[in-house]
């Protein structure tokens, strides 16, 4: 068996997120049907990160095993001719041998999330699936003091999701970063790894700040609170974008 390794980027507003669910298109169910009509069988693919309904990916990055021995060219050419107008497409190719123990998910070492919010009054007319619309002035100033009391090692309970089945809420964040370019404020966030909907609860929570409705002080509490109920609102997912991912 070969292992492959891909990169992918996909609009996920025509998917129900990343993993295979039951009669409803999904990212993994998109690429897994072309390489069962390349292998003539199943085949399972594995991703550094699963997304949600909605969520993006700039580059998403997934490994998978097959008999048959492409070049890393004709299996890129043979993916996007298949996945052509779907949402999804296949910017890179690896093959890694036989012997490779490499792992798109276990590999891992560092994921990174953007985050983008259209802020301005009036709505978008292009690509409104793409950025969070916020029609009121943010105070980014007051979202990237508060940011800070999030990086390092904590619990982040008050920003996990109630179906989230990681062992433990304690996560570490590497960095929280926020660029403003014309009416788009980004917020970049890096982490080994991440709870369910953890980062679209810290921008649902961050967004409360840059509109006065509390402090940048009042974030910190709510870590401390380590409490779900204390947490602020969930983000749109379509604000969403898997970055990268290192290893």
């Amino acid at each position: 068996m070969t292992r492959y390794k891909i990169s992918v980027e996909y609009n996920g507003t025509k998917f129900h997120g990343w993993q295979k669910q039951l009669n409803l298109p999904t990212v993994q169910q998109a690429i897994e049907d072309v390489l069962f009509k390349l292998a003539k069988k199943t085949v399972e693919i594995f991703c550094a990160g699963r997304t949600d309904t909605g969520v993006h990916a700039i580059e998403q990055v997934a490994s998978f095993d097959m008999e048959k021995d492409f070049s890393p060219w004709q299996l890129q050419q043979a993916l996007n001719f298949h996945l052509k107008g779907s949402g999804v497409a296949i910017f890179n190719v690896e093959n890694l041998g036989e012997n490779s123990n490499f792992h798109a998910r276990f590999s891992a070492k560092k994921r990174e999330y953007l985050y983008k919010i259209l802020n301005r009054d009036y709505p978008p007319t292009f690509d409104e699936l793409s950025s969070w619309w916020i029609p009121q002035t943010l105070n980014l100033e007051n979202m990237i003091t508060a940011s800070k009391f999030l990086i390092g090692n904590h619990d982040f309970s008050s920003f996990r999701a109630s179906g989230c089945q990681a062992s433990s809420p304690i996560k570490t964040i590497d960095e929280i970063n926020f660029v403003k370019n014309g009416d788009i404020i980004t917020m970049h966030i890096a982490a080994p790894s991440f709870l369910y909907h953890q980062v679209r609860n810290i921008m649902g929570s961050i967004y409360l700040v840059g509109r006065g409705k509390i402090s940048p002080k009042n974030l910190q509490e709510m870590l401390e609170a380590k409490d779900r109920t204390k947490g602020g609102p969930t983000a749109p997912p379509h604000g969403l974008y898997f970055l990268k991912v290192s290893y």
